[in-house]
C-alpha cells in the first residue's frame, strides 16, 4: 500500500560528557565536508589516534582532488606530480576490496613482496614511511575516494585495534568525503551553490523538520521524495521515513547510534538509491545558514546483480555484516555463509538481524533483492 510519510520533529538525544567529546570530533568531520580547508586538521587528529605521521584524502571522478595533513603534504605532492598515484599497487588493492573497511599492507602482501614493490622500495621507505591503513569508496555517483593514515616505517605496521578505530569512523568519513568529492574539495559560497554543485538530489532540513532549501534534482524523484504540507519532507517509503527520523534524532552523537545511510524504495519496493543524512555543524552554518541536516540521495540503477556499488554505499554495515549481505545477494543461505566464513551460525544470524535493521528490510529475500536492484513486489 502506497502513501506519503512525513518526516516530523525529532527529539535531541542526551549524551554524557565523554560522548560530547566524541560527538565534537564527528561534528568536525562533517564540518570539513563543506569547509575543505579543515580536512588537514581532521586528518591530523585521525592519524594521531593511530600513532601515524599523517592522513590523506583522495577523490577522483573526472579530475583528481586531494588533501593531506601538513606533515605528509610534501610527500604526497611528489606522489602525485611524479606519477606514483597512477601506478600505486596499494590503491588498486584497496579500491578492489569487496568488503567495506580499512586495510593494511598485511591484508595484501608479505614483507618480502613489499620489499620488492617499487612504491614501497623506491618511494615510501626512502621518505621514512611504509606502513598505512587505507579504505576505498566506490560511489554509484561515479566518485572514487581513498582515505589513509601513513605511519613511519620504524614504528611498524598499523595494529588491529587502530584499524578497528578507523572502521568505527568510516561511515562518517565516507558521508563527509562524498560531499567534499562532489564539491571538488572547494568551499561553496552559499547553500544554493552547494546544493547545485552536488549534482545529486539534496535538501536541507531545519530543527523543526521543515525543508529549508532543495535543489532541482529533487524534482526528478518528487513522486517518491518531495515537499508536502508545512514544508515537511515526505517519502513514499515508510521504512525509510522511520529510519530518517531515527537518524536525525541521533545526529551529533557518538558512532553506534542509528544508521545514517539507508535505502530508499518506491511504493513497489524497487530501490531508488541510498539516503545519506549529515549534520550541519559549526562553521558549516556559514554556508547552510539555519539548517540542521543535509540529506543527499545517491541514485542506483536497476540493472546490476548484485550491486557492489550499492554494497559500498551502505556505509553503516560493518565488514562482517557486509559479508552476510553479499552472501544473501549471491543466493547463499545463512548456513552456507557461516561455513564459508568459518563462524558459528548463531553469529551469522546475529549479523543478519543487524543487516535487516540497517537496511529497513524484514526478510532475507528483501536484502538480496535490494542489493541486486530487483523488485520483489507484493510488500
Amino acid at each position: 500500500m502506497s502513501g506519503h510519510w512525513d518526516v516530523g520533529l525529532y527529539p535531541a538525544r542526551v549524551t554524557s560528557s565523554d560522548d560530547l567529546v566524541e560527538s565534537d570530533f564527528i561534528d568536525r568531520i562533517y564540518e570539513a565536508s563543506v569547509v575543505p580547508e579543515l580536512w588537514p586538521g581532521v586528518l591530523d587528529d585521525i592519524a594521531a589516534t593511530t600513532e601515524s605521521r599523517g592522513g590523506l584524502l583522495f577523490s577522483a571522478r573526472k579530475a583528481l582532488h586531494w588533501t593531506a595533513s601538513d606533515t605528509v603534504r610534501e610527500v604526497f605532492s611528489d606522489y602525485v606530480s611524479e606519477g606514483w598515484f597512477t601506478r600505486c599497487s596499494r590503491r588498486v588493492c584497496i579500491m578492489n576490496a569487496e568488503e567495506p573497511g580499512f586495510f593494511t599492507e598485511q591484508d595484501f602482501w608479505s614483507e618480502e613482496q613489499m620489499g620488492t614493490d617499487p612504491i614501497y622500495r623506491d618511494f615510501f621507505r626512502p621518505r621514512g614511511l611504509g606502513w598505512s591503513a587505507g579504505t576505498g569508496l566506490r560511489i554509484p555517483s561515479g566518485d572514487n575516494i581513498v582515505f589513509s593514515v601513513e605511519r613511519a616505517f620504524e614504528r611498524g605496521p598499523v595494529e588491529p585495534d587502530h584499524v578497528e578505530r578507523l572502521n568505527a569512523l568510516r561511515p562518517h568519513l565516507a558521508r563527509s568525503a562524498l560531499i567534499s568529492a562532489r564539491l571538488g574539495l572547494q568551499r561553496a559560497e552559499g547553500a544554493t551553490e552547494a546544493l547545485t554543485a552536488l549534482r545529486l538530489p539534496a535538501l536541507l532540513l531545519d530543527e523543526a523538520g521543515r525543508v529549508v532549501e532543495a535543489n532541482e534534482r529533487l524534482q526528478a524523484i518528487s513522486g517518491d521524495m518531495g515537499i508536502g504540507a508545512r514544508d515537511r519532507l515526505t517519502l513514499t517509503d515508510r521504512a525509510a521515513a522511520e529510519q530518517l527520523v531515527q537518524a536525525l534524532s541521533s545526529l551529533g552523537t557518538p558512532e553506534g547510534q542509528a544508521p545514517c545511510s539507508f535505502p530508499l524504495k518506491d511504493d513497489l519496493g524497487v530501490p531508488l538509491g541510498v539516503l545519506h543524512v549529515m549534520p550541519v555543524r559549526r562553521t558549516a552554518h556559514d554556508i547552510f545558514g539555519r539548517a540542521y541536516a543535509l540529506i543527499v540521495l545517491t541514485p542506483i540503477g536497476t540493472d546490476r546483480s548484485p550491486s557492489a556499488d550499492l554494497m559500498r554505499s551502505l556505509f553503516d554495515l560493518t565488514a562482517s555484516e557486509a559479508r552476510v549481505a553479499t552472501g544473501l545477494a549471491l543466493g547463499r543461505t545463512p548456513e552456507e555463509i557461516a561455513a564459508e566464513g568459518a563462524v558459528a551460525i548463531t553469529t551469522v544470524r546475529s549479523q543478519l538481524r543487524r543487516v535487516l535493521e540497517k537496511t529497513g528490510c524484514t526478510r532475507q529475500a528483501e536484502v538480496a533483492a535490494l542489493l541486486a536492484g530487483v523488485s520483489l513486489g507484493g510488500h
